[in-house]
């Protein structure tokens, strides 16, 4: 009977290390479970066996968890369970300055100070004040371009 617990405690200490070595990297959750049932069972190998009970128990440990170590990190044994689909979009969106142009009117939808929110012509873009802040719904006109933002002026009242 004291020989299945051993077997028993050296089967579950590789699981553990293969579930912290492929699913659990860097938990240590794992690692720290398999060195408990390894330690366990070797414990129990010099308890129930003796010394060269003991020794055989810690060669079974050691060889089964290189092999175990080496046959988990193989980039095929993964594979199946890994996604296999490309993605081919982009994030790319468009250019403000490809769609306006400078003297394009719109009306502010949030404050800018001096970032915030614009609408001109029917789209939403983010936009930079020259002025340090701008009140929501003013009239502004485009002035410029900045990466991907619109720089405005507030309209003069007349």
């Amino acid at each position: 009977m004291e020989l299945f617990y051993i077997i028993l405690l050296v089967v579950l200490g590789l699981l553990f290390l293969v579930a912290e070595l492929v699913l659990l990297p860097g938990v240590s959750v794992g690692a720290l479970l398999a060195l408990v049932c390894d330690g366990f069972a070797i414990w129990l190998g010099f308890r129930d066996f003796g010394t060269a009970g003991g020794a055989v128990v810690v060669a079974v440990v050691l060889v089964l968890s290189l092999v175990v170590t080496v046959f988990s990190l193989r980039a095929k044994t993964w594979q199946r369970f890994s996604l296999r689909q490309e993605i081919r979009s982009s994030s790319t969106p468009v250019l403000p300055s490809e769609v306006l142009h400078a003297g394009d009117r719109g009306t502010t939808l949030s404050r800018l100070s001096p970032m915030g929110k614009v609408e001109i012509g029917g789209q939403i873009y983010e936009a930079k004040s020259l002025d340090a802040y701008v009140d929501p719904r003013r009239e502004v006109e485009v002035v410029g371009f900045e990466n991907f933002s619109v720089i405005v002026k507030p309209v003069k009242e007349k």
